[in-house]
C-alpha cells in the first residue's frame, strides 16, 4: 500500500465528520443530491462507486476466467460463510444484545426494530465495495469478480426467503428494482466499461499502456470511496447525531459479527491452503455489505426514521474502519500464505 493507502482511516474519519458536519451545514444541498434517485438507489452515490471499482474492473481479464474454477476452494468458503453462516450469526447476536444484553437500556418495540436492521445487513453480502478491498489487498481481479457474480445470481433468490425466515414473517415486500438496478449500476455497467477501456488501451500499446493508464487510475478508487463516505454521512448526519447512545449500541453486534466473520473465512482459507490473492477478497467479501440494498429494505419495510433504517445506517458508519483495518492485517499476514 502506498503512503496515501496507510492512512487511508484517517482521511475516512475526515471523510466522515466532513459529511455530517456538511449535512448540517447545507442541508438542502444534501437534500436535493439525495432526490436523485430511482428505486431508492441513489444516483450521484453510484457514480462515485463506479469510480471504486472501474479501475478494478480495467483489471478483469476475460481471457482467464475460465481457469477460475481450477481453483473452487475460495469460491466455496465465500458461499458456505455467506449463505449458511453469516445471516444466522448475525440474527443471533442482535437477538443477544437487545433481548438480553441491552435489555435494560432501549424499549422491547425499539429493539425488535434494531434487530431486523442487522439482519438486514447480515443478509446482504457485498457486491461493489469489495472490490475496493479486493484491489487493496491486490487480490485477483478476475477471481473476485466471479466471487461477487456468483453471490449476486444467489442473492436474487436468496435473500427475501432468509430474510422472511429471521423477521418470522410470512410475506416480504423486497424492492426487487433495487436489488436489480444496483446489480446493473454497481457490477454489470462497470464491467462493461472497463472491458471496453481495457481492450482500448491494449490495442493502443499493448500491457505497457494498461498498466501505466491504471497506476494513474488507482487513486480515482480512494477520491471515490472517500466521496461516497461524505455523501452517506451527510445524508445521514442528522440521525448519527440525534442518538449517540444507540449508535455505540447498535455497533456492538455489529463489529463482533465482521471480525468473526473474516476470522473464519480467512482462517478456513489459510487452513485450506487458498493463495493469499484469493483468500483475502473471499474473506473480505463475507464481512462487508451490501449497504445499498439493506437501507433501502429496511426503509421499505419499516420507514425512514425507523430503528431498522438507523441499524443499516449504522452498519455504513461502522464498515468502512473495519474493513480498512481488516485490509491492513490481510496486507501483514500475506506471507502466511501461498502466492499461486
Amino acid at each position: 500500500m502506498g503512503k496515501f493507502e496507510r492512512y487511508l482511516s484517517l482521511w475516512v474519519a475526515a471523510a466522515i465528520a466532513l459529511g455530517i458536519g456538511l449535512g448540517q451545514m447545507l442541508p438542502g444541498i444534501f437534500r436535493d443530491l439525495a432526490s436523485f434517485e430511482y428505486a431508492n438507489v441513489n444516483f450521484p452515490v453510484a457514480v462515485l462507486i463506479w469510480a471504486m471499482v472501474l479501475p478494478m474492473m480495467m483489471g478483469v481479464d476475460f481471457s482467464t476466467l475460465k481457469d477460475v474454477g481450477k481453483k473452487p476452494k475460495g469460491l466455496m468458503i465465500t458461499l458456505i460463510v455467506n449463505w449458511f453462516v453469516k445471516p444466522f450469526s448475525m440474527a443471533a447476536l442482535g437477538v443477544l444484545f437487545f433481548r438480553y444484553v441491552f435489555a435494560d437500556l432501549i424499549p422491547a418495540e425499539n429493539a425488535n426494530q434494531y434487530i431486523a436492521g442487522l439482519i438486514l445487513l447480515g443478509a446482504a453480502p457485498c457486491t461493489a465495495m469489495v472490490f475496493v478491498w479486493s484491489q487493496l489487498t491486490r487480490g485477483d481481479p478476475n477471481y473476485t469478480l466471479v466471487q461477487v457474480s456468483v453471490n449476486d445470481a444467489i442473492m436474487v433468490f436468496a435473500f427475501a426467503p432468509i430474510v422472511a425466515v429471521l423477521l418470522g414473517v410470512t410475506e416480504l415486500s423486497v424492492p426487487w428494482e433495487t436489488l436489480i438496478l444496483s446489480v446493473g449500476l454497481y457490477v454489470l455497467l462497470p464491467l462493461a466499461a472497463g472491458v471496453a477501456l481495457r481492450s482500448f488501451l491494449l490495442g493502443r500499446g499493448g500491457e505497457p499502456h494498461l498498466h501505466r493508464f491504471l497506476s494513474h487510475m488507482k487513486p480515482l478508487s480512494i477520491i471515490g470511496l472517500l466521496g461516497t463516505v461524505i455523501l452517506l454521512f451527510g445524508f445521514q448526519g442528522r440521525v448519527i447525531l440525534s442518538d449517540p447512545l444507540i449508535i455505540v449500541l447498535i455497533s456492538v453486534p455489529i463489529l463482533i459479527q465482521s471480525y468473526a466473520i473474516f476470522a473464519l473465512a480467512y482462517g478456513a482459507a489459510w487452513a485450506w491452503k487458498v493463495p493469499h490473492n484469493i483468500a483475502a477478497p473471499c474473506a473480505l467479501i463475507g464481512t462487508s455489505n451490501f449497504f445499498e440494498l439493506a437501507v433501502a429494505v429496511a426503509i421499505s419495510l419499516f420507514g425512514l426514521n425507523s430503528g431498522a433504517a438507523l441499524a443499516t445506517v449504522v452498519g455504513v458508519l461502522v464498515e468502512v474502519p473495519v474493513m480498512l483495518s481488516l485490509v491492513a492485517f490481510a496486507n501483514r499476514t500475506r506471507g502466511n500464505f501461498s502466492s499461486d
